[in-house]
């Protein structure tokens, strides 16, 4: 039987968790009707079958006008609905450099109103072109970090002050002194403006991209501006605008563009904008850049030179600089900033000087603090990597009270660091600090075996380490790129650990950019860089990431936008077709016409062997028209529906046709076997196929995982579903050769690249198979009909040796738990926790429960 234990009573609902497009308080927002979210949670837990019957939203055009109840902009009223995410802003027009104060209340099903929740706030960008009037400059400097200033008069009370700003490069902003926001590596990383050479060299392709685009910041500057004399300041680095690296093709000199907004008591205006009254000079920096590090002299410091008081004999005035042709769009999505401090485990004395030890590899640098040196000592930094990291030197000023130092435009990746030229170094006085893009983590999963819980944990911090500029890189040091099918392969991964909506919103963003408007094609790498090899599974992630996406999120809006460029990404693999009705992309370089290597990977990294390329291109084709077609369903395009629907059922049908080999019972070793029986083989042929693939693991390979990188994304789930668990936890439960734990036995505290521990020993990409965590092991999956977790399914599969498993996670609804208890595989118990705004299906040995909100303890019995 089936018991249910719920708790019952009746509270009001609390409000919390108040977002606009994705994003906890964003500053700058360009949307006409940006899309408002928040969470209802049960002021008494002991509650079951709480909902949402009604909404009001309040949006002030400032804090004290919504505090007295002035609600300027709008006033909803009570709306009946039980949405609670992306709901539009139904109010007075918005203009540019409005600022929007709004908090929300709810009704419950007894009626009962909330309180109202806390106040939340967005800021309106610059919505017009012609709201731009300031230029890009530049220093023209060779090398280093410049400096820019510009020095102005106050003589009223200012009221507002914000200041929007980005570059061609990395800024930092300083206003009479003061550092500006706590970003790093900002504006994130996209394809800014047209490059001379793409169609030549490295991994050459027609340069035709959809669009180019710069993102903008603000920041509100009011309390740093001053009656009298003020100083806007700025320190451009290179990033990859201006990288030397053959990794990048660079995009030109790097530039600055800054428009500071004054608005006074009186109501009137003034702006202080970027323009050829700037000056500028060499700032300390002396080298800088994202592959070849940073150096530092303190020397050549310039007192005060971002106050009123600095000296400004030997500053010359800047160029106007040539502009980026991207549009300038406003940066709503998360930026890189210091997400974590680690302190040294050891610090160990050497002939040549110290080794500093910390607990894990992370993406950042390490903190000199109130260090003492002679002017002119050189104090480095070596980084130990088993990837060239570039440089980090300081040259000391001799200050008698000390000096601190660490980099500002560039990331190092490390675990152990090398410290040359100090006579003395203590614990307190060195600090490492993990730089990432700003997208916590926003799930737990743990269990009663720890290897599965040290494996979760390396491969997050692998992924944290790899998240820079709002994109997804392979390699947090060699290569530092934004692949595509690293991306698409981790995607589902990464939302069900990270509170990533508005992440892959800026993201999906870049790839849609990056596609061919003509072919379709969308490329190895968004924004494009012309190292980034791969093949059709990382094209693919236009049709992969956004149906993940809806299905995670909700976000119709965003699925609408995608929807045409996943049209015509099958389209482009359309044109691979044989006449056997296989993909098979033979793609070729834009300056030999040779058929290119690193354009039309099939897998990639297998430890055994690989797969035939055909295979696995079209199963993607299979993969990609299928989300298009559900897409065009969720959409209401019932044509576009039929046409990609009748499109996978052709694909399937050549799948199955060309690549079985009845003899064997098989479509081959190394994975295709894998992803057959994801695509659903034909019924004759599936208990055959399923025994060899319980041979081809547990007796040709002992055991172990034998895919590469792209295949096993399904690897665990699908031998799960077609009745091999034992085989999925034999695999994920190996130490040896090739397996997860054979990594961490050998120390490893982020995931590697290749099973055998070859190349970079920081990717992220082999996490794609670890959903079987959360969906699988908990059982926790939302439904195609119920996206956004407005309903999801708890369908729990024990294993043996790990008889017990949690994992929550906070969704658009509010928080989900799983929690599982089972004996020798045999399934005990499952505690369900359902937020607000779900309902839930828990599927037991015996039955199913259909469950609405509240925490619901559930027994399995005979």
């Amino acid at each position: 039987m089936l018991l249910a234990l719920p708790l019952v009573g009746r509270a009001q609902l609390q409000v919390c968790s108040l977002r606009v497009e994705h994003m906890v308080n964003p500053t700058t927002v360009d949307v006409a009707q940006p899309r408002l979210s928040w969470v209802n949670e049960p002021k008494n837990e002991r509650v079951i079958g709480e909902r949402q019957t009604a909404y009001r939203i309040v949006v002030a055009s400032s804090a004290e006008r919504l505090k007295k109840g002035d609600y300027d902009l709008w006033d909803s009223g009570r709306v009946p609905s039980d949405v609670s995410v992306l709901v539009p802003y139904g109010g007075r027009a918005l203009v540019s450099g409005q600022d929007c104060y709004w908090k929300v209340q709810t009704w419950n099903v007894q009626g009962k109103r909330s309180k109202w929740s806390d106040v939340g706030h967005w800021g309106m960008g610059l919505l017009n072109s012609s709201d731009w009037h300031a230029r890009w400059i530049t220093a023209r400097q060779a090398a280093g970090a410049p400096l820019f200033r510009k020095a102005f008069s106050l003589s009223r009370k200012v009221v507002k002050a914000k200041a929007y700003v980005t570059a061609g490069g990395y800024f930092e902003l300083y206003v009479n002194g003061h550092r500006v926001g706590e970003d790093y590596l900002v504006p994130n990383f996209t394809n800014y403006t047209t490059r001379d050479g793409l169609d030549k060299g490295g991994i050459s392709l027609d340069p035709q991209f959809t669009a180019y685009r710069v993102l903008y910041l603000s920041y509100d500057v009011t309390s740093l501006l001053k009656n009298g004399q003020n100083v806007l300041g700025a320190i451009l680095g290179d990033g990859f605008y201006r990288s030397t690296s053959y990794h990048v093709g660079a995009f030109g000199e790097p530039c600055l563009l800054c428009q500071l907004e004054v608005t006074y008591d009186d109501g009137t205006q003034e702006r202080i904008c970027t323009d050829e009254t700037w000056l500028t000079r060499p700032s300390a920096i002396t080298l800088t850049g994202v592959y070849d590090g940073e150096v530092y002299d303190a020397r050549l410091e310039t007192p005060q030179w971002a106050e009123a008081d600095c000296d400004e004999q030997g500053w010359k005035p800047v160029q106007l600089a040539e502009a980026p042709v991207g549009q300038l769009t406003a940066h709503t999505s998360p930026t890189d900033r210091i997400t974590e401090v680690l302190q040294p485990q050891r610090v160990e004395p050497t002939d040549s000087g110290f080794v500093v030890t910390f607990e894990k590899e992370i993406a950042g640098w390490v903190r000199l603090k109130d260090f003492q040196g002679e002017a002119g000592q050189k104090v480095e930094v070596k980084y130990f990597c088993e990837s060239p990291l570039g440089i980090q030197e300081y040259y000391c000023k001799g200050t008698p009270t000390g000096e601190s130092y660490a980099p500002r435009f560039t990331w190092y990746v490390f675990s152990k660091v090398f410290v040359r030229g100090l006579n003395v170094l203590t614990a307190k006085q060195i600090q490492a600090e993990a730089v990432n893009t700003d997208v916590p983590l926003s799930a737990d999963f743990h269990c009663s075996h720890p290897l599965l819980n040290r494996i979760n944990a390396i491969w997050q911090r692998s992924q944290m380490d790899n998240m820079h500029g709002c994109i997804a890189s392979d390699c947090p040091h060699r290569e530092r790129l934004p692949y595509t099918g690293d991306g698409q392969i981790a995607a589902a991964m990464v939302m069900l650990n990270f509170d990533a909506a508005a992440f892959y919103q800026k993201w999906l963003r870049d790839m849609r950019d990056a596609q061919n408007p003509e072919s379709g094609y969308v490329p190895n790498g968004a924004p494009w860089q012309p190292t980034c090899g791969g093949g059709v599974a990382w094209g693919a992630a236009m049709n992969v990431i956004p149906w993940e996406y809806y299905l995670q999120y909700g976000d119709l809006q965003q699925l609408r936008q995608c929807y045409q460029p996943m049209r015509d990404q099958v389209r482009h693999m359309l044109t691979w077709l044989t006449p056997k009705g296989i993909m098979h992309q033979q793609k070729r370089r834009q300056d030999t016409d040779e058929v290119g290597y690193w354009y039309n990977l099939g897998d990639w990294v297998p430890p055994y062997g690989m797969p035939a390329d055909e295979k696995v291109h079209t199963f993607y084709l299979w993969l990609c028209a299928l989300n298009t077609a559900k897409a065009a369903k969720v959409l209401g395009d019932e044509t576009g529906y039929k046409e990609y629907s009748a499109v996978a059922q052709r694909t399937w049908e050549a799948f199955h046709r060309q690549f079985y080999d009845a003899a064997n019972a098989t479509y081959g070793d190394f994975g295709p076997n894998i992803l057959a029986l994801y695509m659903g083989v034909p019924e004759e042929r599936r208990a055959a196929v399923i025994q060899t693939l319980r041979r081809e693991i547990m007796e040709e390979h002992g055991g172990h995982i034998n895919t590469g990188f792209v295949t096993t994304k399904f690897f665990f789930e699908t031998l799960t579903d077609c009745g091999l668990h034992d085989v999925a936890t034999t695999a994920i439960l190996k130490t040896d050769y090739p397996s997860y734990g054979h990594w961490i036995a050998q120390g490893a505290t982020v995931t590697w690249e290749q099973w055998d521990g070859q190349n970079s020993h920081n990717h992220p990409m082999f996490g794609g198979g670890l959903t079987w965590f959360s969906r699988r092991l908990a059982g926790v999956n939302v439904t195609e009909q119920g996206a956004g977790y407005r309903h999801f399914e708890v369908r729990p599969v024990p294993a043996v040796g790990v008889d017990t498993v949690y994992y929550s996670q906070h969704t658009p609804q509010g928080l989900l738990s799983s929690r599982v208890i089972s004996h020798e595989g045999q399934l005990q118990s499952v505690e369900v926790r359902v937020p607000v705004g779900s309902t839930a299906t828990v599927f037991l040995p015996n039955g199913q429960v259909q469950l609405e909100q509240g925490t619901h303890w559930l027994r399995a019995g005979k």
